[in-house]
């Protein structure tokens, strides 16, 4: 059986945002030389998750208002009295409850099986960051 692995990597510029990566996964799977398969997209951070929605802009808007509602930047974290890294970021841990680290997609002829109306998205709850990875395994 044959595996590929990639990594997307995707600099964020809001606190919290939402990015369609679904043309760019299409392209790795289209080009990986497998025709059949799994696809596993799974985010390398516990502030950054994977989703498929469906890409309309009101309501990527609507995802980030409500997330921001759902978990308050400004709530009475105890993990923000002395963060690991230096960032008050309790509340994108929290909201990454609600989240998936990974999307397992099936992928046939080379296409990804996704609906009509889905889309991948990488979801940054802690941004702005330079960098952050999803890393694609195919098999």
């Amino acid at each position: 059986m044959a595996f590929v692995t990639k990594t997307i990597r995707r600099e964020t510029t809001e606190p919290v945002q939402v990015i369609d990566i679904t043309d760019e996964v299409k392209e790795i799977v289209a080009n990986c030389g497998i025709t059949e398969g799994q696809l596993t997209v799974i985010s390398q951070h516990t502030t950054a998750f994977v989703n498929i929605n469906e890409q309309e802009p009101r309501l990527m808007e609507d995802m980030v208002t409500f997330l921001k509602r759902l978990v308050p930047r400004d709530g009475n974290y105890a993990h923000n009295i002395a963060p690991v890294d230096g960032r008050d970021n309790a509340h994108s841990h929290l909201m990454g409850l609600f989240m998936n680290t990974s999307e397992t997609i099936p992928f046939s002829d080379g296409k990804l099986m996704l609906g009509t109306w889905q889309s991948v998205f990488l979801i940054e709850l802690d941004g702005p960051r330079k960098e952050r990875k999803v890393l694609l395994h195919l098999s």
